[in-house]
């Protein structure tokens, strides 16, 4: 066996007919199987499911009583027979040919996880505007995973990843020698592994022409709840993996605790702080203009809501993080010394 594919699944009855053919109709030179791991879904979507595995050989569902995604991909890997494996998302579109590069790049043997960027892809009006907000800097930050950072680059174009990745290709020993997923982090898993890939000396790669289209949330209220759950655990892997940190990790927090200064603080801090906001307020209102071009008027005119979405759910999530696992101070020590030019050890 080649290559695994691990599909994590839960309650996706709505869209699992059209992913998971797109997933087994991968273009793949190799023998490969697919592992469908059903977190007890109740909206239909394992009958689904085991009507592929009776049509395909190759199909196998397998049983995630945890239900969590951690647990998911724990258990794939467990059944995983391939020489490489490949994790897929049941909500995602992804390339035709996603399997054959990713394995193609690995082999050459120079990476430890292969991956390709998301491209946000929006189906409804909200999903629409947090698609477009994903398209610009203020949307994703300095994380290299999403397309917008390839810019105008060629398919064939790449670029080393920190700890923002998006599923992507293993080699199937590695992964097994360092342990998997932490069953910890039911959000996240994939920045926790990718730390644990990058203190072993391993490579990330992001490779453009494995780009797959990603759905986002459809509602403000649906997107709050993804951002704060991100952020929360986000400081946990900052807790865990100090290295991990980055300065866009750590400005949706600051901007929190500006905003709460603004509203409630002392008068002299009300000022200075209401002050602070007004050039976020203007990087807001200047990306959405950016964005205006080519997109409908009104879902531009509502990008400020989605950012204040975004920023203010992760930072609050984060120093809920912070408060339930305990202040990164490593990572915060350790950015100061790059900040002031020491080396560790000084």
């Amino acid at each position: 066996m080649d290559v695994s594919v691990l599909v994590p699944i839960r309650n996706e009855a709505a869209v699992i007919r059209e992913t998971a053919r797109k997933i087994v109709d991968q273009r793949f030179s190799g023998a490969a199987e697919f592992l469908m791991i059903d977190g007890a879904s109740e909206d239909g979507t394992r009958p689904i499911l085991e009507r592929l595995a009776a049509e395909d050989e190759r199909v196998r569902v397998i049983d995630n009583p945890a239900g969590d995604l951690a647990s998911a991909l724990n258990l794939g890997l467990e059944a995983a027979r391939g020489e490489f494996v490949v994790k897929m998302d049941a909500h995602t579109y992804f390339p035709p040919d996603y399997v054959q590069i990713g394995v193609d790049r690995m082999r050459k043997g120079d990476v430890g996880w292969v991956s390709g960027p998301q491209v946000p892809f929006g189906v409804d009006p909200w999903s629409r505007r947090v698609a477009l907000a994903l398209g610009t800097r203020l949307g994703v930050g300095g994380s290299g995973k999403w397309a917008a950072t390839f810019g105008r680059d060629g398919e064939d174009a790449e670029k080393e990843l920190d700890t923002g990745v998006f599923s992507g290709v293993w080699r199937r020993s590695t992964l097994e020698a360092l342990g998997g997923w932490e069953p910890d982090w039911p959000v996240n898993e994939d920045s926790e592994l990718a730390s644990r890939y990058l203190a072993a000396g391993e490579r990330l790669v992001c490779v453009a022409s494995m780009g797959a289209r990603y759905v986002p949330r459809g509602s403000l209220r649906g997107l709050a709840r993804q951002y704060s759950r991100y952020g929360f655990y986000r400081a946990k892997t900052a807790r865990r993996h100090p290295a991990s940190v980055r300065p866009y990790h750590l400005v949706p927090a600051a901007v929190v605790c500006v905003v709460i200064l603004a509203l409630i603080g002392p008068r002299d801090l009300r000022r200075l702080a209401r002050l602070a906001l007004v050039p976020y307020a203007a990087a807001q209102a200047l990306e959405s203009v950016r964005a205006a071009r080519g997109a409908e008027r009104s879902d531009a005119a509502l990008l400020p809501a989605v950012f204040t979405t975004m920023h203010m759910s992760y930072g609050s999530g984060y120093l809920a993080g912070c408060l339930r696992f305990g202040m990164p101070l490593a990572a915060l020590a350790r950015r100061l010394v790059r900040r002031l030019g020491l080396s560790p050890g000084r």
